[in-house]
């Protein structure tokens, strides 16, 4: 019995450029969320049936985001060895599960947003830079379209 690794390696490389894509867009809207929610819930206030201005929502994406991070950051660090790239992708995701479990307790509304804004973009970044470091590493047969 042979195993196609070629195959392999190609789909591992597909689904952690998707992975980094999609931990990208969460971030954004993670930032979207805590940034714009205020002021839409205030100029449509019927929104707030849905859910949206509830601190669950911010949970369910930490926790898809987490895994999905995690699962492209470490691909991609097997793939370019930049392992600073890893940790300051881990230290954006402890900042963004610390944000709802402590933030509003002991920041206040402000400090929980610094706090989620702040770990929203440590991962974004990181994602970025882990998905050109991909596309550009020897080792890596990443897809090269955006």
């Amino acid at each position: 019995m042979t195993v196609k690794t070629e195959n392999m390696s190609s789909d591992t490389n597909t689904l952690q450029s998707m992975a980094d894509k999609a931990s990208i867009g969460l971030s954004v809207l993670c930032a979207l969320h805590c940034l714009a929610l205020p002021l839409v819930v205030v100029l449509l206030p019927s929104l707030v049936a849905l859910g949206l201005a509830d601190e669950s929502f911010h949970l369910w994406l930490v926790i898809v985001v987490i895994p999905l991070s995690a699962y492209a950051l470490i691909i991609g660090c097997s793939k370019h060895r930049k392992v600073g790239v890893l940790y300051t992708g881990f230290l954006g995701m402890g900042i963004l599960c610390l944000a709802p479990f402590v933030g509003h307790e002991f920041l206040g509304g402000l400090g929980e947003k610094l706090l989620t804004l702040t770990g929203a973009v440590l991962i974004a970044a990181t994602h970025i830079r882990n998905y050109r470091l991909c596309s550009k590493s020897t080792n890596c047969t990443c897809p090269q379209s955006g």
